[in-house]
C-alpha cells in the first residue's frame, strides 16, 4: 500500500488529494478535536486506527480534547468537572484501543490561555462573515435559531479555525459532520495568506436504531445509549444491542451492521470473516472483502441475523479486551 492509498484508507474523502500528495512527501502535523461529552463508542476505533495511519505516514498528531467547546456546546449540562472528567476517560479508552504512544494529547483550555490564541481567533473573525459562520452551525448540531438564543454558539466555529491554525495543522480530521468547519477553514486561509489544510473527512457510523425522522440519516451517538455500542459494554450488551440492531434484507444504505464492517472490520481487523450460516441454510462459509459482503448481502443471500451473529462474535472480539482495561481501572 502506498503513501495515498494509507492516507485514504477508512475515509470519505480528501480534500484535496494533489495537495495531500505534496505533504506527504516531507514531515507533516494533523490535527482531530473531540467534545468530551459521555462514553466513547466504536466509532472511537475508526479514529484509532487512522491516527495510527498517520503515525506510520511519519506525521505529528495531536488530538484536542476540546473541553471549552464541549461547554459552549452544553454538553454534560456545560460543567466544565464533568467535561474534563470525561476528557480524561476518553484518552485512556483511545490508547487501551491501541492509539500509538506517539500521538500527542492538548486540552482546549491549554489553548485559550494564551493571549495569541485570541488574538488569532478575531483575525479570523474579521475573515469571516456573519452568514458565512451560520452555515457552519451544523458543525455542532446547532441550528440558526440555537444561535440566536446563544451568541456563544457563533464563536465555536471561529474556535474550530483557530485550532487547526493556532496548531498549524497541515492536515485536519473530522467526521463528513465537520466538512463545514474544515472548508471555512481552507476558505479563510486563503483571505489570510495562511497554508490551506488538508481536510480527512471520515463516515460517521449509522444508529443502530436506523434512520430517524422522515428517513433521514441518524449516526450513532452517546446521547441514545441503544443507537451505540459502547467501548466499555459488555459481552451482553453486544450480543443484545447488535440483535435489536436495524438490519434491513437486502439494503446496505444507511445499515449500521454494513457500516461496521466497512468501516471499522475490514479495513483494520479483519481480511476475512465466517458467516456461520446453519446448516440447513447451506452452513457456514467464508467472505474474503467488505465489497463480496455488500453484494451478498443487497442480493439477499445473507440472512441479517447471520449477519449479525458474525458482527457480535467480531466485535466481543475487538471490544472486550478494551473494557476490561477500562474497568480495571
Amino acid at each position: 500500500m502506498n503513501k495515498i492509498e494509507l492516507l485514504k484508507k477508512g475515509t470519505s474523502e480528501i480534500v484535496t488529494e494533489a495537495e495531500s500528495e505534496k505533504l506527504l512527501e516531507g514531515n507533516s502535523k494533523a490535527y482531530i478535536g473531540f467534545e468530551p461529552s459521555g462514553l466513547p463508542h466504536i466509532a472511537t476505533l475508526l479514529w484509532v486506527n487512522k491516527l495510527n495511519d498517520l503515525v506510520d505516514l511519519n506525521m505529528d498528531v495531536t488530538v484536542l480534547l476540546a473541553d471549552w467547546h464541549a461547554m459552549v456546546n452544553d454538553k454534560l449540562d456545560g460543567d466544565l468537572n464533568k467535561i474534563i472528567e470525561s476528557g480524561n476517560f476518553f484518552k485512556k479508552a483511545m490508547l487501551a484501543s491501541g492509539l500509538s504512544e506517539k500521538v500527542k494529547f492538548v486540552w482546549a483550555h491549554d489553548l485559550v490561555s494564551s493571549s495569541d490564541y485570541w488574538g488569532l481567533l478575531l483575525k479570523i473573525a474579521k475573515a469571516s462573515s456573519l452568514s458565512r459562520i451560520r452555515r457552519s452551525l451544523p458543525i455542532m448540531g446547532r441550528t440558526e435559531d440555537d444561535a440566536d438564543k446563544d451568541f456563544s454558539k457563533y464563536i465555536y466555529p471561529l474556535m474550530q479555525v483557530t485550532d487547526v491554525f493556532y496548531l498549524d495543522s497541515d492536515f485536519a480530521l473530522g467526521g463528513t459532520d465537520q466538512r463545514h468547519a474544515y472548508m471555512l477553514a481552507r476558505d479563510i486561509a486563503e483571505k489570510m495568506e495562511r497554508k490551506k489544510p488538508v481536510l480527512i473527512e471520515g463516515p460517521l457510523i449509522s444508529s443502530l436504531k436506523g434512520m430517524g425522522r422522515m428517513d433521514n440519516f441518524k449516526k450513532m451517538s452517546k446521547s441514545s445509549p441503544d443507537s451505540a455500542m459502547f467501548l466499555n459494554d459488555n459481552n451482553d450488551d453486544i450480543k443484545r444491542k447488535i440483535k435489536n440492531a436495524f438490519c434491513p434484507m437486502g439494503i446496505t444504505e444507511n445499515n449500521p451492521i454494513i457500516d461496521i464492517f466497512k468501516y471499522i472490520i475490514f479495513p483494520y481487523y479483519k481480511t476475512e470473516i465466517t458467516i456461520n450460516r446453519p446448516e440447513s441454510h447451506g452452513g457456514p462459509f467464508t467472505v474474503k472483502s467488505f465489497e463480496e459482503l455488500n453484494k451478498l448481502y443487497l442480493n439477499s443471500q445473507i440472512h441479517p441475523m447471520d449477519l449479525k451473529n458474525a458482527v457480535s462474535d467480531i466485535l466481543i472480539e475487538i471490544i472486550s479486551p478494551i473494557s476490561t482495561k477500562l474497568k480495571s481501572d
